[in-house]
């Protein structure tokens, strides 16, 4: 064998030792393959799907297992905010979250979790079947916007399905598809056309169609999201203010308030990963190994739990380090989200003791309510967003922040009405002869914390 013929051999073996070190992992993991079996026409179960995916099924089911494994804020135990949070009762009173809220659990659960919270009642309308089956499509094309206003129970025998494969894949392509009439519509408003998205894009719609921020229309009762002017809390609270809207009135200082859902998608399209084009899917639906196949898991829950999958394909740092670095931007947030429910606790009270005050002024008390309602808006839509302002933390933080200070402008409004100022000197004029100290003391309320507010705060015009 010449020289030549030897170094043609020798780098043929090289090629093919490379490609076995290359591509021997992805010849061993293949995409999970079809099945003999067909999805029944118009089948929307995920039983029937699974006879063609099975892997695909089978990883679905996984959300059986219900664990908080390593998240340390969720996971799909459904434990009570209520009794991890009690401050929540009093900021919520009035509301029904404030007798009943619990931690979410998987998809599979949707049904059985609608139906069995006391959150839902004889006066609930079908807008609260949305998102908790994929039934909810066809029955919207079927009724039209009668479907919104529908007394919640009258529908409990056609809705039997729990949220499906069908959700959010075409039976035919199992190409992503948008089903939710809510998220159809809001694109169109914002002149979006939804088969403009790329394939990673619809890795974050399709769950842009149910982790989002939501009310119900006054007349139809139709799911609507408050996108006219942009995504952000602030975006939001303009249109619900434009169109005068409220979910009720807090039930001790009588403001009209705003209750946040899960601004999932909204927090998340402010922060890095989303511009970085990172999708949803990529973190909490990465791909996995599932039998002999390679699939997009389905067993959706805490990247945490998941790092290696999750994480170290963009993150090369230790697993360790990367649950570190969560948990770290995740308890600063909770603390701070901490330091905004004293606050708001504070603004409360004040409010409450200058209503009980005759000589209390009426624009000054509608300005501390109106306050109040702009800071608890800001502490409800990171408190029901599901990462603990881990999707956008610089975001996040700017916004507990501003409510922090909204609710201790809140606060000392309502010292003002009764004509307190913030050294807690009363004034006479006012009708005040109590001769107590304090700001709260003359208002007829507690000690103040040491959270005293600052006589310079400005009310802010956001």
């Amino acid at each position: 064998m010449g020289k030549s013929t030897k170094r043609i051999f020798l780098l043929t073996m090289i090629f093919l030792l490379g490609s076995v070190l290359v591509f021997g992992c992805k010849s061993q993991l293949e995409t999970a393959p079809r099945t003999t079996a067909t999805i029944p026409e118009g089948s929307l179960d995920s039983a029937e799907w699974g006879k063609v995916y099975p892997d695909h099924y089978a990883s679905q089911n996984k959300q059986k297992e219900q664990t908080n494994g390593n998240s340390k804020y969720g996971g799909s135990l459904p434990e009570s905010h209520l009794e991890k949070n009690p401050v929540i009762i009093k900021l919520y009173a009035g509301y029904a979250f404030s007798e009943d809220y619990n931690d979410e659990r998987g998809h599979i659960f949707a049904l059985e979790d609608v139906t069995s919270t006391t959150r839902v009642t004889d006066k609930t309308f079908s807008s609260c079947w949305n998102c908790k089956s994929p039934q909810v499509a066809g029955l919207v094309e079927k009724m039209g916007d009668d479907f919104w206003s529908t007394p919640f129970f009258d529908l409990k025998d056609e809705i039997t399905l729990p949220i499906s494969c069908a959700n959010c894949h075409d039976p035919e392509t199992m190409n992503l598809r948008i089903t939710s009439v809510p998220l159809l519509n809001a694109l169109k408003e914002r002149g979006i056309d939804p088969n403009s998205f790329s394939r990673q894009e619809m890795r974050t719609m399709v769950c842009a169609q149910c982790h989002v921020e939501y009310h119900f229309e006054e007349e139809t009762k139709r799911v609507t999201f408050p996108w006219k002017y942009g995504l952000t809390v602030d975006d939001a609270e303009k249109f619900y203010d434009e169109i005068g809207f409220k979910d009720g009135n807090h039930a001790e200082s009588q403001t009209p308030m705003l209750k946040a859902q899960h601004p999932d998608y909204e927090l998340y399209s402010t922060g890095i990963h989303a511009a970085n084009g990172v999708a949803c899917a990529d973190c909490h639906m990465p791909y996995v190994k599932e039998g002999t196949s390679k699939i997009s898991s389905h067993h959706i829950q805490s990247p945490l739990n998941t790092i290696a999958e999750s994480c170290q394909t963009c993150h090369r740092q230790s697993e360790e380090y990367l649950k570190n670095q969560v948990i770290g931007i995740q308890d600063q947030v909770f603390a701070t989200k901490q330091t905004l429910e004293r606050a708001l606790s504070d603004a409360i009270d004040a409010i409450v003791a200058a209503d009980k005050n005759p000589n209390a002024k009426a624009d000054a008390m509608e300005k501390a309510r109106d306050l109040h309602r702009k800071a608890q808006w800001r502490w409800d839509y990171i408190s029901s967003e599901n990462s603990m302002g881990f999707h956008s933390p610089t975001e996040t933080l700017r916004v507990l922040g501003q409510g922090i200070d909204l609710a201790r402008q809140a606060q000392l409004q309502a010292h003002m009405a009764i004509g307190v100022t913030a050294t807690g000197e009363a004034n006479p004029d006012a009708g005040i002869t109590s001769g107590k100290g304090t700001a709260n003391e003359a208002a007829g309320g507690a000690t103040p914390t040491k959270e005293e507010p600052d006589t310079k705060t400005k009310e802010k015009t956001d």
